[in-house]
């Protein structure tokens, strides 16, 4: 059984007002996405801005309400209005935000921030809640007495670090890490992310990890999936995507990857004009009349690719 498995996710929002108050059609942010996570695994949601990748994250949560299809957690249904009686998802699923300042309320002291969960779940004795959080803070790395200061007492890594602790403060199953580094100077990504695998090890953590950045897809995920307007083009394993991708739409985002290696630029060049060309002349088999991605269709045992039911 899959510690979390998302069936024919759809969160639509109300069209904006037109002329006379009139109404647009719906706008489809997530539209029949579907993925499992197992224990101890990192699932990869990939797309580009509006791409739907934060939505299906924030539904999963609760953040956002689901138009129709079911999100289960350990055998336990979460959607439809299911949710009240299941308060135990609520310390077992934990997000990490992308803006590591935003996410944390610059009116609280770190003993407040890190200790809010504590708080909702568990009763903890003044102490006993003190020493919690000094214990969190240690082991993201930070000093434990600074329990007393404030989030912009901080480093932007640093304050990251700080909403990891939170996160894993009720020891959760699952996080879900939404660009937990895209905010990050270069030189502090690589620390967060290592912790992130640090610490999925030493608790037996899984992720879902939502970014726009490939490489740290690669370096972190078991599985991915490419999302283009609320659908998935393409989903596999991380060997499958990166070195037997499908979809052209896949293959423009990994053609679009900077080389750092000289010797291997111009084999790139010619991968990214290969798949702008192909763009081009086949875009029909891709996408549907709308512009948007057909259904997945399995073609291995661990590879699904979007394609039209002929063809």
């Amino acid at each position: 059984m899959a510690l979390l498995e998302v069936r024919q996710l759809k969160v639509h929002f109300p069209g904006r007002g037109g002329w006379f108050e009139s109404r647009t059609q719906p706008v489809k942010a997530v539209d029949g996405v579907g993925f499992r996570i197992e224990e101890g695994q990192t699932y990869g949601l990939v797309g580009e801005s509006g791409s739907g990748k934060t939505t299906t994250g924030r539904a999963i949560i609760g953040l956002n309400a689901l138009t129709s299809g079911s999100v289960t957690f350990q055998g336990q249904e979460l959607t439809l209005g299911k949710r009240g009686g299941k308060l135990n998802f609520r310390r077992d699923i934990q997000m990490i935000f992308q803006d590591p300042y935003s996410s944390l309320n610059p009116k609280k002291r770190l003993l407040d921030i890190v200790a809010e969960p504590l708080r909702n779940f568990e009763r903890l004795s003044p102490l006993e809640e003190k020493q919690r959080v000094r214990e969190l803070l240690e082991r993201v790395g930070l000093s434990p007495d600074s329990i007393y200061k404030y989030p912009h007492e901080f480093s932007g890594g640093q304050r990251q670090r700080i909403g990891i602790a939170r996160a894993i403060a009720l020891k959760p199953k699952l996080i879900i890490a939404d660009e937990p580094v895209s905010a990050l100077d270069l030189s502090v990504q690589a620390q967060v992310l290592n912790f992130l695998r640090e610490i999925q090890e030493e608790m037996k953590l899984s992720f879902l990890l939502i970014s726009h950045d490939l490489g740290i897809i690669r370096h972190m995920c078991d599985r991915i999936g490419i999302m283009y307007k609320g659908r998935f083009v393409e989903q596999g394993t991380t060997e499958d995507l990166f070195e037997r991708p499908q979809h052209i739409y896949t293959k423009r985002l990994l053609s679009a990857i900077p080389v750092m290696d000289p010797a291997k630029r111009e084999e790139q060049l010619r991968f990214r004009e290969a798949v702008n060309s192909e763009y081009k002349e086949a875009y029909e088999r891709y996408f549907d009349h709308d512009g948007l991605a057909y259904p997945l269709k399995p073609i291995s045992a661990t590879h699904e690719v979007a394609a039209p039911e002929k063809g």
